[in-house]
């Protein structure tokens, strides 16, 4: 429905039906006017304008061309025109050939594209399984064809394809959800920006080969599930085992030979919530496939009612997951899942778990600590929050979840607040590199996080034309936040740069 109502120029411009339906009068009558006009005594001067003089009739000379027989004069304003085409058109394909040619091509890449380029490159890098030819990563092969048939002790043979972790082959499905779900975050926020660097279906190539992996992962055509494939590939080195696994034996992916164990998971909230806010998310990004994105939704409903109904930390028990991806508590994930399967199907149950103060509480949501505020693939109540923020922003659903939103809106204000320079809340290094993590190892992934967050959020506050927010009595305007994101981004290129 258009935002003016009717036609804001005050009207259609097509012919209306009642005027249409007389043109054959109009027509008709047009004609009876040019009979009635023509069948008067017309007088000398009105037929010299328009008979001519009949009695001076000029004799016309012809040219017999042998099979046709044609005017004189038409014969030489034909040849001529066509002399006359020829020269021109000789003269034209001369200044065509001689003038120099100046092509404006196109202005090369910034270096934002670029880094946008490279980053995407990554996900090909670590493509498992048989890739399509068109993999832009050259020393790249079809690896690891047998995952889940080489362990005889899982049920699901057919786990051939996601992405490898980093250094190494093993696939963490944990952080690998979170990764798509950012994605698919990201392209339906900014599908625009992605379309004008010429990446746009490139980077719903990668969601969907991280998806389509996902739904490997569990019976995705059954409504109720009992398990799910939480990893592939083990990599403990820690009791001196020679056993052949992803840590011991540094090699290509595509020279694995070694068996490569499967771990499931039967009670496993946290990855099953996260699993479900990827393929919720991803569904949104193909909803012009129709028949994918209702496969992706359904897919997500299965894994978040499997992960309400057995609950549980998919690491705990030390459990090999744990050493590299151990998850803290899945109360922020069923936040997240909520809150995207609310905007994927619409279902108002989702919104009302998502918004449940009682899950809210336990995820953290209304105390500090260190890390509050800090997105991650462990952490997603930041994200959820902001998410959620953009409900308010936008539909302003109202009652009954008026008050948590404004909570988790107010929340979010906090959060940009302690990303400020002007703010203790988190350290930073001489050059402007904010510390989320405290010192820990591998702080650019969380600073990445907060800069798309701290963007993200500006333009949420842009479009409800919302010029900034208040930190305690002052106040700062949506330009603070996009300059924290810029200043973190080129960090983090100059990093990789150097």
């Amino acid at each position: 429905m258009s935002m003016y109502g009717r036609d804001p120029w005050g009207g259609p411009l097509e012919i209306n039906a009642a005027d249409s339906a007389t043109d054959d009068d109009r027509s008709r009558n047009l004609q009876d006017l040019d009979r009635a006009a023509l069948s008067r005594p017309l007088d000398e001067t009105q037929q010299s304008w328009l008979l001519g003089p009949s009695e001076q009739k000029k004799k016309k000379k012809y040219v017999d061309l042998g099979c046709i027989i044609v005017s004189r004069k038409i014969f030489v304003w034909t040849v001529g025109t066509l002399v006359v085409s020829a020269v021109l058109a000789g003269l034209i394909t001369l200044i065509v050939k001689t003038v120099p040619r100046h092509h404006h091509g196109k202005p090369p890449p910034d270096n934002y594209t670029l880094a946008l380029h490279k980053a995407l490159m990554f996900f090909n890098a670590q493509r498992s399984g048989k890739l399509p030819k068109h993999n832009n990563v050259s020393w790249r092969g079809n690896s690891c064809l047998r995952d889940g048939k080489s362990d005889p002790g899982t049920t699901m043979k057919d786990l051939v394809g996601g992405y490898y972790d980093a250094g190494d082959a093993i696939k963490f499905n944990f952080p690998a959800s979170f990764a798509m779900t950012m994605l698919s975050w990201s392209v339906i926020e900014y599908s625009a920006k992605y379309e004008a660097a010429g990446e746009l279906n490139h980077v719903k190539e990668i969601i969907k080969w991280g998806t389509d992996y996902l739904l490997k992962t569990f019976n995705n055509s059954a409504d109720t599930i009992d398990k799910i494939a939480a990893q592939v590939g083990v990599g403990d080195t820690s009791g001196g085992s020679t056993t052949p696994n992803d840590h011991y034996c540094w090699m290509r992916p595509e020279d694995i030979d070694y068996p490569r164990p499967v771990y499931e998971c039967h009670s496993c909230s946290d990855l099953a919530a996260e699993m479900a806010a990827a393929l919720a998310a991803a569904s949104i990004v193909f909803k012009d496939n129709k028949a994918y994105s209702q496969k992706l939704v359904h897919g997500a409903r299965t894994v978040f009612q499997f992960a309400r109904d057995q609950r549980g930390r998919y690491s705990a028990g030390g459990s090999d997951p744990a050493l590299f991806y151990n998850s803290s508590s899945y109360w922020d994930e069923f936040v997240w899942g909520g809150a995207w399967l609310y905007y994927a199907t619409g279902n108002s149950s989702y919104l009302q778990l998502a918004t449940h103060p009682k899950l809210a509480k336990h995820a953290g949501a209304f105390w500090g600590g260190p890390d509050y505020g800090v997105l991650s693939w462990d952490n997603k109540l930041a994200g959820a929050q902001v998410l959620l923020s953009r409900l308010r922003l936008f539909l302003s659903p109202g009652y009954p979840y008026e008050e948590i939103l404004r909570t988790f809106h107010n929340q979010t204000s906090i959060v940009m607040c302690s990303f400020l320079p002007v703010f203790t809340s988190f350290n930073r290094t001489k050059g402007g590199l904010i510390q989320l993590n405290h010192g820990r190892p591998q702080p650019l992934q969380y600073v990445v996080n907060a800069a798309f967050l701290a963007a993200l959020y500006s333009d949420y506050l842009d479009a409800a034309d919302t010029p900034g927010w208040y930190c305690g009595p002052n106040f700062y305007s949506t330009d603070v936040l996009r300059e924290f994101a810029k200043t973190q981004v080129c960090f983090c290129l100059f990093f990789f740069k150097r």
